[in-house]
C-alpha cells in the first residue's frame, strides 16, 4: 500500500523533494502552493498531484494534513513555525527544512501528547550534513571534532554579490540579518550576522569568504556561509544597509 506523503511548498527544494519523492514507488506525493506557475512545473516534471491552497492559514494546513501519512514542510520561514505545529496538531509526522526564528522545541509537548516525530532542520546544512556527521562518526572508533563549510558557489560567479540562491531569497536574505547563534566552551554566544569575516583559499576554486550565520539555530552550533571575497563588506555597505542589515542585538552570553 502506498503511503501518501504531502509537500508543502512548490519552491526551488519542496518541488525538487517532491519529484525524489515520486520517484518511489512505495509514496504517492502530492504538493501545495498558492503559486500555480511553481505547481505546474512540478506537475509537468514528474508524477505528482498538485493542489492550489493557500498555506498561511494554519487551519487549511491542518485540514491538508489530516488527509495524508506524513508531511513535509518546505514553505518559506516566515510562516514556517506555524505551519510546523498545524501539522502537529493535525497528528501527523512532519520532516521540516523551514528556515523559521522561533525555537521548535517548543512544540515538543505538542508532538509528545499527539504522539508525532517531528525532524525539523532536515535540508542540506543542517539536515544532510548532520546525517552524514553522524555516519562518520559510526564508522570511526573516537571524534574529537568535526568542521563543515556550506554556501551557495554560482559556476559563474558575477558581481556584485558573486552568490547564487539555492533556496527561497526570503531565507536567504534571513542568513545576513538575523543574529547567529552558537557554542562556545559550552555557553550560547549571540553575535551579529555576516560578524567574523575570514577568507579561505580552495585550490580550484579561489578565495572565498566566511561569516557567521544563524543557519545552525537548532543544534546552537557555528556556521560559516561562503561568499565570494568582499561579499561580506559589500552586504553591509550602507547603500544596501537598510535592506540587507537591520538592527541586531549587542552580542549577548547567556549561561546555562
Amino acid at each position: 500500500m502506498e503511503k501518501k506523503i504531502l509537500v508543502l511548498g512548490a519552491g526551488m527544494v519542496g518541488g525538487a523533494m517532491a519529484l525524489d519523492l515520486s520517484k518511489d514507488e512505495r509514496f504517492e506525493v502530492t504538493v501545495v502552493d498558492y503559486n500555480a506557475e511553481a505547481l505546474a512545473k512540478v506537475a509537468a516534471a514528474g508524477k505528482v498531484q498538485v493542489l492550489h491552497r493557500d498555506l498561511k492559514d494554519p487551519a487549511t494546513v491542518r485540514e491538508l494534513a489530516g488527509a495524508f501519512d506524513m508531511v513535509v514542510n518546505a514553505v518559506p520561514g516566515f510562516m514556517g513555525f506555524q505551519t510546523f505545529k498545524a501539522v502537529i496538531q493535525a497528528g501527523r509526522d512532519i520532516v521540516d527544512i523551514s528556515f523559521f526564528i522561533e525555537d521548535p522545541f517548543t512544540a515538543d509537548e505538542m508532538a509528545r501528547e499527539q504522539n508525532v516525530t517531528a525532524v525539523m532542520d532536515c535540508g542540506v546544512a543542517p539536515g544532510m550534513c548532520n546525517v552524514l556527521i553522524g555516519d562518520a562518526h559510526h564508522l570511526l572508533d573516537t571524534t574529537e571534532n568535526v568542521v563543515y563549510y556550506v554556501g551557495g558557489l554560482p559556476e559563474l560567479r558575477e558581481w556584485p554579490y558573486e552568490y547564487k540562491a539555492v533556496f527561497s531569497p526570503v531565507d536567504v536574505l534571513e542568513e545576513y540579518t538575523r543574529p547567529a547563534r552558537f557554542i562556545v566552551g559550552g555557553t550560547t554566544v549571540v553575535k551579529p550576522a555576516l560578524s567574523d569575516p575570514e577568507l579561505m583559499n580552495f585550490p580550484g576554486v579561489g578565495t572565498l569568504e566566511a561569516f557567521n550565520t544563524d543557519g545552525l539555530r537548532s543544534f546552537t552550533g557555528n556556521r560559516f556561509l561562503f561568499k565570494g571575497g568582499g561579499h561580506c563588506w559589500r552586504s553591509q555597505d550602507t547603500s544596501y544597509r537598510s535592506y540587507f542589515q537591520p538592527a541586531v542585538p549587542e552580542l549577548e552570553i547567556h549561561r546555562k
